[in-house]
């Protein structure tokens, strides 16, 4: 008796540690909203003031992630000034909570605070297509169906 008690214990101990090491799926469709600094001008930002000047905007994000090989991620980005449909593309670090990333432009560094929530920071610098530079940090939700 006292054998199979231990060999549960250890049974349920490397399933608990197996269960941490899964890899998040994280599609679906995910939404947020927050503030970003912006000199220039971008299909997302778009302006008719001086582009050099610093500017502080809204942003409301939907990432729709399309599909997931293990760590590695793809889908596409549109915000409500610009449904572009960016293709986007993340790796999801050994920690299941790190992920980074790049679209055509810019690139990402997230934080998975939960299965349904991330916190997503996004800078583009002045070499992008649009010359326009981009920072940001604001928390997205996954969509429930």
């Amino acid at each position: 008796m006292k054998y199979l008690v231990l060999a549960l214990a250890f049974l349920a101990t490397a399933t608990a540690a197996r269960a941490q090491d899964a890899v998040p799926d994280l599609k679906g469709t995910w939404t947020g909203k927050g503030k970003v600094l912006i000199y220039g001008n971008t299909t997302h930002h778009p302006t008719t003031a001086t582009p050099d000047q610093p500017r502080v905007r809204d942003i409301e994000m939907t990432l729709t992630i399309e599909g997931q090989d293990g760590r590695l991620v793809w889908g596409r980005s549109s915000s409500a000034a610009a449904d572009t449909k960016e293709p986007l593309a993340w790796a999801i670090a050994a920690d299941n909570k790190t992920v980074v990333g790049a679209d055509t432009d810019g690139y990402f560094q997230i934080n998975l605070t939960s299965p349904d929530r991330m916190e997503r920071c996004y800078l583009q610098n002045a070499l992008s297509r649009t010359k326009a530079i981009v920072v940001g940090c604001y928390a997205l939700e996954r969509v429930k169906k």
